[in-house]
């Protein structure tokens, strides 16, 4: 099963804002279950979003996106989507309510900004936001389930904790652990995780990350991660890994006398 992650925003694009909710989302999203098929982030302009969801919808199966979902007038997210696939907007009167309410309750004017946020893709599935005001959409168009989240990271967060149940994948569980190997380089090593993923099949995932040496010495953490019927399959097959890579490091180590 696919997953594909949209993230909009100007800030994001110029580098204020680092993008913190496409990780999050990912791994959200990979310890589900899903296959993460295709990032994509667009800035805050109409084309470029409706783009982005024209060209996940139909190829991945959950489409999680995040940004554009506030009052501002370049908060226009949900009005690109619904334009995109031809959805009407209507007003959806329990958020309309509860965005009154916290309005009252702070003094302040209900304004067409704030209305705004209460507009949704007639059709939408409403994902209350706990934590803030504009709620979350979800929708299904050609097989492709589609939720639409705030960039605020605390509201998206909230917000995918509440359809954590709903996304999860029930015959797919995802394990992953990592080692730390000193004195051997990259290079030297890629063969052995080449040879030992071709092993297993494509069941088991490898992947080496350098880091700065210590003592002039390279430092290499090395990810294993698998998935299984079930979490314990998922585990054996991490752990079985693990200990093919530790022979090849031993070996190594007697190759290269490091």
């Amino acid at each position: 099963m696919r997953a594909g992650i949209i993230t909009i925003g100007n800030e994001i694009l110029k580098g204020k804002t680092v993008n913190t909710n496409a990780a999050e989302i990912g791994r959200i999203l990979y310890f589900s279950g899903y296959e993460i098929y295709r990032g994509l982030v667009v800035p805050d302009i109409e084309s470029e979003i409706r783009w982005a969801f024209r060209s996940l919808v139909g190829l991945c199966n959950v489409i999680v996106s995040s940004g554009g979902l506030g009052p501002t007038f370049d908060d226009i997210t949900v009005e690109s989507f619904a334009h995109e696939f031809n959805i009407p907007l209507e007003l959806n009167r329990e958020t309309y309510d509860n965005i009154m309410k916290r309005t009252l309750e702070r003094g302040l004017e209900m304004t067409k900004e704030r209305e705004k946020m209460a507009l949704v893709p007639s059709g939408s599935k409403i994902i209350k936001n706990p934590v803030g005001s504009a709620p979350g959409i979800e929708f299904v168009i050609d097989n492709s389930k589609i939720f639409i989240l705030p960039g605020i990271p605390k509201e998206m967060r909230s917000m995918m904790e509440s359809i954590g149940q709903e996304i999860k994948l029930n015959d797919s569980f995802y394990f992953e652990d990592s080692i730390i190997v000193k004195g051997i380089y990259e290079a030297s090593l890629a063969p052995s995780i080449k040879k030992i993923m071709d092993k297993y099949g494509g069941s088991v995932y490898i992947k080496s990350h350098p880091s700065l040496y210590d003592n002039n010495k390279s430092v290499i953490e090395i990810e294993v991660s698998a998935k299984g019927i079930n979490l314990d399959e998922a585990k054996m097959i991490v752990k079985s890994a693990i200990n093919d890579i530790v022979e090849e490091i031993h070996n190594l180590r007697e190759i290269f006398k490091e």
